[in-house]
């Protein structure tokens, strides 16, 4: 084992043992807070401090007792049916219409003030307003992740076609080329690793706003399950939430920065 490669090892190590040391403190300062060990046998079962046996929500997670109690596999997946709904919406939307900004000056200037007046609203202030059109708490999550997460594919894309070396621009000239082959020739070969860094950053918000749109519009999901056992009290049943959401949203970075990274070929070049 090298050196570097121990670091990765060692330091996170010391990091999570700082990290269980404080969850500790809180836990004998706050009453009820779960412990470390109460919230692992919630996760996993075993016998509590009170000699109980208890049966952890990832013992098994693809139960469906009804329509509205099933195991966390499926809380995390329909959660996940809305957020590459929302997602898909925002990519096609998204890289034509930024595209169309970043080749055109005039479509800059008439959209750009939007972009940043609506980039900032928070995904909460959205969900009300769309409630009552779509009157379906799918149709509402989607739009809410659609409306929030097409910022960034539409800024990078357009940085992307800014990008474009002019000389490129002026041999397309020469050559006469169409608007169409002048974006598949010269402008996507530039600009698709911007557009795969936008859909990264996207698909990052587009499970950050999920969670918070399924606590309040309700139905089946991590978001909502996470609200619901805060209604039951089980506070370690939040916590094992709160993990499973950071681990899925780590695993959909790490897969999206793994495809930004096979469509960038200075990164390609440098391998």
């Amino acid at each position: 084992m090298n050196n570097e490669l121990a670091k990765k090892i060692i330091l996170p190590m010391f990091v999570f043992i700082a990290l269980l040391s404080v969850w500790s403190m809180i836990a004998n300062s706050v009453d009820d807070f779960p412990t470390p060990t109460d919230t692992y046998v919630a996760a996993f079962g075993g016998t509590n401090v009170d000699g109980d046996e208890i049966t952890g929500v990832l013992s098994d997670p693809f139960y469906i007792e009804n329509q509205d109690d099933k195991g966390l596999f499926w809380q995390i997946l329909e959660s996940l049916k809305r957020v590459f709904g929302g997602f898909a919406l925002a990519i096609i939307v998204g890289v034509p219409l930024g595209l169309f900004i970043g080749m055109s000056k005039n479509a800059q200037y008439a959209f750009d003030p939007f972009i940043q007046i609506f980039k900032p609203v928070s995904p909460l202030a959205w969900l009300p307003l769309l409630l009552f059109i779509f009157q379906d708490i799918n149709m509402t999550a989607i739009s809410t992740i659609f409306i929030t997460s097409i910022w960034p594919i539409i800024i990078n894309t357009a940085l992307g076609v800014r990008s474009v070396n002019e000389d490129y621009m002026n041999v397309a000239k020469v050559l006469q080329f169409n608007p169409l082959e002048k974006v598949v020739q010269i402008i996507l070969p530039v600009a698709v690793p911007f557009i795969f860094t936008g859909m990264r950053l996207s698909l990052g918000i587009a499970w950050l706003v999920i969670v918070a749109a399924e606590m309040l519009t309700g139905g089946i999901g991590i978001g909502f399950w996470i609200w619901d056992e805060y209604n039951n009290l089980a506070y370690h049943n939040i916590i094992i939430g709160i993990i499973i959401v950071g681990l899925v949203g780590f695993l959909l970075d790490l897969i999206m920065g793994q495809v930004a990274d096979f469509f960038d070929y200075k990164k390609r070049g440098r391998a």
